[in-house]
């Protein structure tokens, strides 16, 4: 069942998503080649709980950091670690904030040092991507919208969109419907649900240098292309609202 959100409902989530936010940019300010993702997880345990916080992420269905930093060819939910960054390497954060009893959830990927111009690419496109989603994200319209504008764009530059991964739902939980695939499917799909005022969704591309293709490490979590090809994780919570689009987890001027 889709919760639909009061506006008090959202101005929680909007606060808690100001959080996720904050984070996001003290650990990009941070990250560096030589510095090792264990210690930005750290970084963001102790910022998270100085605002009054929770990791949403810490302990979810036994996941043991705080947050996700997937390096390169993982494509999410990479654990932190002793991995120490290098020049050249990419690296998505995926931040989740439960404050008040609501949730916010956002990712980024960065550029570590000096990174090949085609990568750079791929990481900029993710970004758009999602801005391209998101002009799909008004009332009246369907989930597909927004999953047809991510995909057609990405594969516009011949990229591969993920499909074993996909965006949700969340609230006072993090993960709730509905599901907001990257690409659509009549056949899988139908038309997708109807979207309206007060639903609140986290909108997420992961998108490819080369096949959409993903598996599963042994760790149980990290997610990586089967080609070895790198990946880039971009994400906002969106709320729905009779005046369009509200950012939750994006709050400068981008």
């Amino acid at each position: 069942m889709i919760i639909i959100k009061s506006a008090a409902d959202i101005e929680r989530m909007d606060a808690a998503g100001r959080v996720v936010e904050e984070t996001l940019t003290l650990l990009e300010k941070a990250a560096c080649a030589g510095m090792c993702t264990g210690d930005l997880d750290a970084m963001a345990a102790a910022y998270i709980r100085k605002r009054g916080g929770e990791a949403s992420f810490l302990g979810y269905d036994g996941y043991p950091k705080s947050i996700c930093t997937s390096v390169n060819s993982q494509v999410v939910h990479g654990i932190p670690g002793h991995y120490r960054l290098k020049d050249g390497d990419i690296l998505s954060i995926d931040v989740g904030v439960k404050l008040n009893g609501f949730h916010g959830d956002a990712a980024r990927t960065i550029l570590i040092g000096n990174v090949p111009e085609e990568i750079q690419k791929l990481v900029e496109t993710t970004k758009a991507c999602f801005f391209e989603g998101l002009k799909a994200a008004v009332i009246g319209n369907r989930i597909a919208s927004i999953s047809r504008a991510i995909q057609c764009y990405a594969e516009s530059f011949g990229y591969g969109v993920v499909r074993a991964l996909i965006g949700h739902g969340i609230g006072r939980n993090m993960h709730e419907p509905p599901d907001v695939p990257n690409y659509w499917d009549d056949r899988l799909f139908g038309q997708g649900v109807r979207l309206q005022a007060g639903m609140t969704l986290a909108i997420e591309p992961m998108i490819n240098l080369g096949t959409p293709d993903v598996r599963r490490l042994n760790d149980g979590w990290t997610m990586e292309t089967v080609d070895g090809k790198p990946s880039a994780h971009y994400e906002n919570t969106v709320a729905l609202t009779d005046n369009g689009p509200r950012l939750l987890t994006l709050h400068k001027k981008d």
